[in-house]
């Protein structure tokens, strides 16, 4: 017998040199809050704010659109920050006590963050001696002298060490240790003990040659540097937590661990002081917690500011996080939901103005950052242009919606500015302007769409780096809860004192969980929007721009059909209000459609053009007609073994005894019964094997040669009703000759319904009901032979391009579909995709991804990749996501692998889940709870961070020669893969060149297949595909085989050959 065996194809190089102009990966921006963060600094004349965090991560902002990002080597916590005024350069210390020098600098216009120089204090045992100085211990505080060429660190060990900081080199001779500071202190004070750690330094404006230092036992001392000795000592008896030094230098006021604070005239007569000109407790008198921070800002008008946190009553609200601004006779608490960790005024810091006018009071939080007007009455928040607190409720599910058209971007903006209108009197815009932002101006509006667990839908501007929150949809006002209980019991201790008033929008809390919403589906062009929840509740929502009263329509679709033997378990649906109910402007609900039983909503898909929506359950699929307000179709796709999807996510009533029962006679189940399936199931796939050995021709011998084998999926899984896709397409289903419109669904268990439906032509986007309803009759029902999860489907015209959304096509906005050639619909399963023709549903072309790669598929997308080479080429081409965190780019309809990244571990179940890809070859997930990762798979739409920063600092060779090491561009704060985008020279020194031609051609870890791909298109869909964390989600994760790791292998390899640095 003879063996053929056919010899594997090279490279094309014209099809190699295309797949870099099409596509490249690129991790580009950090959205929304950053996790963690610890430390916060602002530099009043560059005005750029930077926010450190716990792992190490340093982020700079400016105004909208200037960002940069650095990442310590080692992941420690971020204790302080402080800038180098108008030098663009700014000094860590990390908790470990080491303190790292960080420098804006230029390539080529544009601007990025660098670690220059860094510095560890030497420890006990190891340091010199003979040097004369004494050990060093744990830094506390630091504080920039003389235009931030010297530091001044205090010490656990009450010593004060002076720094030169261009060259991080500690000056001898110049140590303050405690011994000098006692002599100027009278004998009955020291009484044996020591000054404690060094709580606080603080500089003069005016005369640079001075200090402040703030020991905890409560002393504080006027150092003059210059002179080498005390000018004013100060005996304070409680411990002192913080120090502000009044900018002219005559007061000075101290806070203390018992809640209280003290004012120190510094001009009174005498070196020596015992006793503060005024000392209160503000929240007295009974016991009170310390407050950690005080400032001092006075004004023109004779009145100051007096703004601390803490300081509050320890029994009553010692567990609030406050800020008290206090003014005169006006007193404010400003009452947070999470920790607070640093705040600062925005004030004159020129040494020629006699006050400090503070316009504003930027607060960080734990989950949030707050900043208030002071020059208007009432001090108002001022909205933020980033750093929104993302998950101000829990994100429940996410979408994006591309090329939004300018008349519905207005109208969403309009509608969001009516949700917090500003008060007339306010003149402050955001305070933080620094930089400038040299990207281009989008040319396409994106909108990011993030549902919450409290029932409300957050719309995003993501045309570019900053994501701006732009409205707010509330879900909640429908359903009768306990919200107006809990808001009229705010509302009752408003007159309490302290005189609390609640600032921020983080609040974890949701008063219903029913209330989460799992879908999000937006009708750009009708306005139109689905917004599908936890109890079942499916809502169809239309904008309108001004407020109205309605009533709103509710109907309830059964998808059980009276099928004996299923007991809803689990949660009760939530109970609408009745009447006509008042809405502002915005989205306002028309029709609600309740699903029985109420389960999760697991799939929803919107046509606006038929006024129809899908919606799917773990028990089954409905149709309704939202104009006529009457449901189409209701399908159960339960199987008689599905007892757990009649217990519901929220149910309280299962038994451990049952559960561990029904476990048991499964696997018993199993063993018996998979010894009757193994003939039959094996008999199938040694079938499919042999017709895929038949079918290899020389265009297919780049696949892998050696395919996994795959178990088939039992047929009696539970939850294989779940439904996790649902599709409207205007095709080819009865006959080869008349298309019409057709609903399709997929299952959990790799079944695929496909519906023929009845439209009247009235109803098409006529305002008139029709007098005839919807029908819906099932034209096709496929099983896949694997019975794996359908993830997506979607149909593909006679050239192999995806149909276009409703209206666009209609409306001249996307070229008509070629209805001449036959149709193909493509399935993606969680193991493989194929493409079936159409109407005979006859497998064309398949790619099992399963069987070549080891993962599976777990988000979808058909995206248009445009060429960097060519303005007029694009190829359509299927983007997918795989629970190993990798990216897969396939063409279409031929289903030949493109290229592959690795994007995400495959650790991070949640960010997997999280993912969302748009349809021009970006995606977003979550890194965090507050934050979404934003990559690029193509070498063209990159949206990422081009600025620049006017700083102004003497050069010098020693700072030039000290320099460590090349930071990335962009570093990945929380520890993913991540790609250094500034090229390196051979010797380790910066490219000059600064493009994204550039970034683009370095990327050799994307592994590019040699194959040809099918002619290009233009037209691209996005696939709707589910969210949420599955049981596959975390047996990937716990039991990862070893083949999947040494698929990566190869890869790893690679990249470590290659000259892009991976972190």
């Amino acid at each position: 017998m003879m063996k053929f065996r056919f010899r594997r194809q090279g490279a094309d190089p014209q099809r190699e040199k295309l797949k870099q102009e099409l596509f490249a990966f690129n991790k580009t921006v950090e959205h929304g809050f950053p996790n963690q963060p610890s430390a916060l600094a602002f530099d009043p004349e560059l005005r750029i704010m930077a926010i450190g965090t716990r792992s190490g991560a340093v982020k700079i902002y400016g105004t909208p659109g200037v960002e940069f990002t650095g990442l310590h080597p080692d992941t420690a916590t971020i204790t302080q920050i402080h800038f180098l005024p108008g030098q663009g350069r700014l000094l860590t210390l990390l908790d470990d006590s080491s303190l790292h020098l960080w420098e804006i600098v230029h390539h080529s216009g544009c601007a990025h963050l660098e670690e220059v120089l860094s510095f560890q204090l030497p420890s006990r045992p190891g340091f010199d001696s003979a040097s004369g100085l004494p050990g060093l211990t744990r830094i506390t505080v630091v504080l920039l002298v003389t235009a931030g060429d010297m530091a001044a660190l205090g010490t656990e060990g009450s010593s004060v060490f002076f720094l030169d900081v261009p060259t991080l080199t500690l000056l001898e001779g110049q140590t303050l240790g405690p011994d000098e500071v006692l002599r100027s202190v009278p004998d009955d004070y020291r009484c044996g003990k020591s000054l404690g750690p060094v709580e606080s330094l603080q500089g003069h404006l005016r005369d640079p040659t001075k200090i402040l230092i703030g020991y905890s036992r409560g002393l504080l001392v006027i150092w003059n540097q210059a002179a080498q000795c005390a000018d004013r000592v100060f005996l304070g008896n409680q411990q002192l937590e913080s120090l502000c030094w009044e900018r002219s230098g005559s007061t000075l006021v101290s806070s203390h661990s018992d809640g209280s604070y003290a004012v120190w005239s510094v001009d009174a007569g005498g070196s020596l002081a015992t006793q503060p000109t005024v000392a209160t407790m503000p929240y007295g008198p009974f016991p009170c917690k310390a407050i950690n921070k005080i400032l001092w800002r006075n004004c023109e008008s004779g009145d100051h500011f007096i703004i601390f946190s803490g300081g509050m009553p320890r029994a009553s609200y010692g567990d609030r996080h406050c800020v008290s601004v206090l003014r005169a006779e006006t007193l404010v608490t400003l009452d947070f939901t999470s920790r607070i960790i640093d705040f600062f005024t925005v004030h004159s810091t020129r040494p020629e103005d006699e006050f400090d006018e503070p316009q504003a009071l930027a607060v960080l939080l734990e989950e949030e950052l707050v900043v208030l007007d002071l020059q208007t009455p009432g001090w108002p928040s001022v909205p933020g242009p980033y750093l929104a607190p993302l998950h101000s409720s829990a994100i429940t599910c996410s979408a994006h919606v591309a090329n939004v058209p300018a008349k519905l971007w207005a109208r969403i903006v309009s509608a969001g500015e009516q949700q917090s209108p500003q008060p007339a009197s306010s003149t402050l815009r955001w305070p933080i302007t620094g930089g400038r932002n040299l990207a281009q101006e989008p040319s396409q509006r994106g909108l990011l769409l993030t549902g919450h667990e409290d029932g409300t839908v957050r719309f995003w501007d993501a045309s570019g780096v900053a994501l701006r929150p732009l409205y707010k949809l509330s879900t909640a006002g429908l359903f009768q809860t306990d919200c107006e209980h809990a808001d009229s019991l705010a509302q009752a201790t408003e007159d309490d004192w302290p005189p609390f008033r609640k600032v921020g929008c983080f609040d974890p809390y949701s008063d219903d969980p029913r209330l989460g919403v799992q879908k999000v589906v937006l009708c750009k062009y009708t306005a139109r929007m689905v917004v599908a929840g936890t109890a079942g509740q499916v809502l169809v929502l239309e904008l309108s721009d001004t407020p109205s009263e309605k009533t709103v329509s509710v109907s309830s679709v059964d998808l059980l059909q009276d099928r004996e033997g299923f007991t809803w378990k689990g949660h009760e649906r939530l109970s609408p209000c009745t009447g006509p109910l008042p809405w502002p402007a915005g989205f306002q609900p028309r029709v609600l459609v309740q699903c029985l039983p109420p389960a999760a909503v697991t799939a929803v898909t919107l046509h606006a053009e038929w006024s129809l929506v899908a919606f799917g359950t773990s028990h089954g699929f409905g149709l309704f007609d939202y104009q006529r307000k009457t449901p189409v179709l209701a399908r159960c796709t339960l199987h008689p073994n599905d007892s757990l999807a009649m217990e519901g996510p929220l149910s309280r009533v299962k038994s451990l005894k049952k559960s561990l029962r029904q476990s048991f006679r499964r696997i018993r189940k199993s063993r018996v019964s998979g010894k009757k399936r193994a003939a039959n199931a094996n008999s199938k796939l040694q079938e499919a094997n042999a017709q895929l050995a038949e079918q290899a021709c020389p265009h297919d011998v780049e696949m892998t040669p050696v395919q996994r084998r795959i178990e088939p999926r039992s047929a009696d899984d539970s939850l294989s009703g779940v439904v996790r896709c649902l599709y409207f397409a205007d095709t080819f289903l009865r006959d080869a000759v008349h298309h019409g419109p057709t609903m399709w669904a997929g299952t959990n268990s790799g079944s695929v319904f496909a519906y023929a439906l009845e439209v009247p032509t009235a109803a098409a986007g006529g305002e008139k009901q029709p007098e005839r309803a919807v029908e819906a009759v099932l034209g096709k029902e496929v099983q896949l032979m694997h019975r794996a999860p359908v993830v997506a489907i979607a149909v593909l015209d006679g050239r192999g391009r995806p149909l276009p959304e409703p209206y666009e096509a209609s409306r001249d906005l996307a070229q008509a579909p070629d209805m001449q050639g036959g149709h193909a619909v493509l399935i993606a399963s969680e193991e493989q995709f194929k493409v079936f023709t159409l109407p005979k549903v006859s497998a064309k072309t398949k790619f099992k991804l399963t069987a070549h790669e080891g993962c599976r598929v777990r988000k979808v997308a058909l995206a248009t990749f445009a060429s960097v080479a060519c303005e007029d080429y694009a190829e359509t081409c299927l983007a997918c996501l795989t629970n190993l965190g990798d990216v897969h780019v396939f063409s279409v309809p031929g289903l030949r692998p493109q290229v592959h990244y690795p994007c995400i571990r495959k650790e991070d179940i949640s960010g997997i889940a999280s993912c969302v890809l748009t349809r021009h070859g970006q995606g977003f997930y979550l890194i965090s709870p507050s934050e979404f990762e934003r990559f690029s798979l193509s070498a063209r739409n990159i949206t990422e961070p081009l600025c620049s920063l006017d700083v102004s600092w003497p050069q010098d060779s020693a700072h030039a020669s000290h320099r460590l090491r090349e930071s990335p561009k962009l570093s990945q704060a929380n520890g993913t893969p991540g790609i250094i985008l500034a090229p390196q020279s051979h010797d380790g020194s910066p490219d000059p060149i600064c493009s994204k031609r550039s970034d683009i051609q370095e990327l050799p870890e994307a592994m590019l297949s040699p194959m040809s791909v099918d002619s290009a298109t233009s037209a691209d869909t996005t696939l709707d595909t589910t969210g949420d964390v599955t049981v596959e989600d975390v047996k990937d994760f716990l039991g990862s085989s070893e083949e999947s790791e040494n698929l990566r292998s190869l890869g790893e390899e690679e990249a470590r050959a290659c000259t892009v640095l991976i972190k």
